[in-house]
């Protein structure tokens, strides 16, 4: 492939498909994976056309740990099976956590390198923000945080897999859409997927309404009235007997609890020497806040990916990153 050739970078989630070029132009669907994984080719092919001219496709994912798949290795494969169905023979290459491109036949043997990778190929991006000495990702998205230490610009990880990473502290799953509040383990409250983090945003002011979305806990719209609705139902209760202002106080009770769990997150990661933050993802408001309630006596300069790259493009981060790293790297 020559230099001046144009990528696409696909970030393919268990929850959403992201797509993006290093020029700028990027796309987001919803797609539930573990619900409809036949139709995954299709999804991918069908996002494909949004970005004509492409001669080469960059990929990373986290799909590949639905439960609609046996093992990893059986949804790397199956997910790469997909996107060499939406190439229609374009070249592929595949982001691994050791920081480099492997080809599909390698990424086949190689399943537990590709696997959960968007983290590592969205760290090694942001690296050039903070160059030298130690820096700190935090990522907070709609399902995960990620809590990646970089040094002179380089990931600097304890972990690579998901499951080393959540032991040593550097994946925390919580989100700020997709997270069931029962997962907060809070007392005295119904042990149902009732509601999620996303309706305590949206009761707070912290995340928009947004009408037209219906992936909520009992799909009804994403709005303020339907989100107190689903709050209420996680502590018994309902509009008729429950107050607005008792689910109101519920939902701060819920934001106080999930700061916290990513702060006691952030406290296992060593930060005394930090030079540079960086904050990005769904929720960079929310990383702000836990870094100052963790650390209020450390203030680094900060980056936000959302001011750096603009909102389109942060939205699908991991997908950039990896059509620009693609690009600078051609083969």
């Amino acid at each position: 492939m020559n230099a001046n050739a144009t990528v696409l970078g696909l970030d393919i989630g268990g929850a959403n498909l992201k797509a993006a070029t290093a020029a700028g132009r990027a796309a987001s669907v919803a797609f539930p994976l573990w619900k409809q994984p036949d139709s995954l080719p299709a999804a991918l092919a069908a996002l494909a056309t949004q970005f004509p001219g492409i001669d080469e496709l960059a990929v990373t994912m986290t799909g590949e740990l639905c439960d609609c798949y046996a093992t990893k290795r059986e949804g790397v494969n199956r997910i790469l099976d997909a996107v060499e169905l939406a190439a229609a023979g374009r070249p592929v290459r595949v982001w691994g956590t050791a920081g480099n491109w492997l080809s599909v036949i390698e990424a086949r043997v190689q399943t537990l390198a590709v696997a959960a990778s968007n983290w590592h190929a969205l760290a090694t991006f942001a690296g050039r923000f903070a160059p030298t000495g130690a820096g700190l990702l935090i990522d907070i998205g709609s399902t995960t945080t990620d809590l990646i230490p970089l040094e002179h610009g380089i990931p600097f990880g304890k972990g690579s897999t998901d499951f080393d990473r959540l032991q040593s502290g550097e994946l925390v799953y919580i989100g700020v859409k997709r997270t069931p509040i029962m997962a907060l383990r809070m007392p005295n409250l119904c042990a149902e997927y009732f509601a999620d983090t996303r309706d305590v945003h949206i009761v707070l002011g912290q995340t928009p309404e947004d009408p037209n979305a219906t992936d909520t806990a009992d799909g009804r719209p994403a709005t303020i009235l339907n989100s107190l609705d689903r709050l209420a139902r996680m502590f018994g209760a309902d509009r008729e007997t429950a107050s607005m202002d008792r689910t109101i106080e519920f939902a701060i009770r819920c934001y106080q609890r999930q700061r916290a769990i990513l702060v006691e997150g952030l406290r296992r990661v060593d930060s005394s020497d930090l030079r540079t933050l960086i904050v990005s993802g769904a929720g960079e408001w929310l990383a702000r806040e836990v870094w100052k309630a963790a650390y209020p006596e450390l203030n680094p300069p900060t980056v936000s990916l959302s001011e750096q790259l603009g909102p389109d493009i942060s939205a699908c981060a991991p997908a950039y990153a990896v059509a620009v790293l693609a690009s600078e790297s051609p083969r």
